[in-house]
């Protein structure tokens, strides 16, 4: 008998013009890194480390140039090109992760039920034989997404997924989560929605 997943996984490729592209992987490549991300609180254990691009709960996060840059490139195209997929949802949270070859991460959920979490490939090229997959676990059975470059993926918040990492070079990943609204979780993006700079 044939099964497929019950959860709602979209696929978008192609997702930022070439100059985006390039921006963001540079981005990524040249940006310091924090240590002590856990991928899940049952676990308690820090696996990868993360760039912080936006908290709401962080009241006195200061945004410097390239962090505005990388908000108004990416909200403008989630919340004005897929409005339907963050319907009644607020971003809550935006960073970087990067796993360093051979690290093994932890399964974990990011929220809760009717919540989503994006997250983009800014990877300049990939090989099948490169790892660097995500693997998303539903009814004992493991689904695992390419990190084809320039990609992005939408899923269910409550979906227990995992990063994986590449075979020989560090692994990044833009995670966008979008989440009920709160009282320090309000939509962001009037504030930043001029143009961006490079």
């Amino acid at each position: 008998m044939e099964t497929t997943p019950s959860f709602n996984i979209k696929v978008y490729d192609d997702f930022l013009s070439n100059h985006e592209k390039n921006y963001v992987l540079d981005y990524c490549k040249y940006s310091g890194y924090c240590y002590g991300e856990m991928d899940s609180r049952e676990t308690k254990k820090i696996t990868g480390m993360v760039n912080e691009i936006y908290s709401s709960k962080k009241e006195y996060l200061e945004y410097n140039e390239h962090q505005q840059n990388f908000l108004n490139i990416f909200i403008s195209k989630i919340e004005l090109q897929l409005p339907e997929k963050i319907k009644d949802l607020n971003l809550y949270r935006m960073y970087v992760n990067c796993f360093a070859p051979a690290e093994n991460p932890y399964f974990h959920t990011d929220g809760h039920k009717g919540e989503v979490t994006f997250l983009y490939y800014p990877n300049d090229f990939w090989d099948i034989n490169d790892g660097g997959e995500t693997q998303l676990y539903l009814n004992g059975t493991l689904y695992g997404i390419p990190p084809i470059p320039n990609r992005m993926i939408v899923f269910d918040a409550d979906v227990l997924h995992k990063a994986t990492s590449f075979r020989d070079r560090h692994r990044f990943t833009i995670a966008f989560k979008y989440g009920f609204p709160t009282t320090d979780n309000k939509k962001i993006f009037r504030f930043y929605n001029k143009e961006w700079t490079n």
